[in-house]
Parts: structure tokens; C-alpha cells; sequence
């Protein structure tokens, strides 16, 4: 029976990862195709280029949450201290890099609406 749920939560795992890379995909074609349209209609402004990071911001944020989620699920079944010693420090990482990512967008947000 282990086994069978050791299995699903590979299944898993990879579908969550798959999820997160479609994510982010979509955010850098997303940012990309804004930049671009920019430059045809008459330039890249440090203004369109800040709006560009925050959109590509919002996605990472997103992907990297089922980034974790497919660690936390990987790790879930018969767990080794290895395995936990390591989504520890992916969490920690990844934790990190969502709390700057969030306070960044938050600061843009008060900045925005303050003009």
C-alpha cells in the first residue's frame, strides 16, 4: 500500500512541477510580449519596465508556491531525514524569495496608488 501511495505522490509531484513551469512560462511570455508592444509603439520606459517585473513578479510568486507544493507532497510519504533536511532548506529558500517578491509588489502597489 505504501507503495502505491509512494507512486501517486510522484504522479503528483510532477504534475504540480509541471503546473509551476507553465506558470512561469506564461509570466516571462506575458512580460515579453508587453515589452515588445512597448518598443513598437514607441519605446521601453523605466515606467514599462517596472510594470513588466511585476507582472513576471505575480507569476514567480504563484509558481514558486507549487514549486513547494510538489516538494512538500514528494517528501510527504516515508520521509528520510535527508529528504526533510532538504525541503527545509528548499522551503526556507523559497520562503524567502516569496516574502522579497511580495514586499516588492506591495511597495509598487502603494506607489502606484499614491499617483
Amino acid at each position: 500500500m505504501e507503495a502505491y501511495f509512494q507512486t501517486l505522490a510522484e504522479y503528483v509531484a510532477l504534475a504540480l512541477e509541471a503546473m509551476s513551469i507553465l506558470i512561469v512560462a506564461t509570466g516571462g511570455v506575458e512580460a515579453t510580449w508587453h515589452l515588445l508592444r512597448r518598443q513598437l509603439r514607441g519605446g521601453i520606459t523605466h515606467g514599462i519596465r517596472r510594470e513588466a517585473w511585476l507582472s513576471m513578479a505575480r507569476w514567480l510568486l504563484v509558481g514558486l508556491e507549487f514549486m513547494l507544493a510538489a516538494d512538500v507532497v514528494r517528501t510527504a510519504i516515508s520521509p528520510d531525514w535527508q529528504a526533510i533536511g532538504e525541503l527545509a532548506a528548499i522551503a526556507v529558500i523559497r520562503t524567502f524569495l516569496n516574502y522579497f517578491l511580495e514586499r516588492d509588489l506591495e511597495a509598487a502597489s502603494r506607489l502606484s496608488e499614491a499617483t
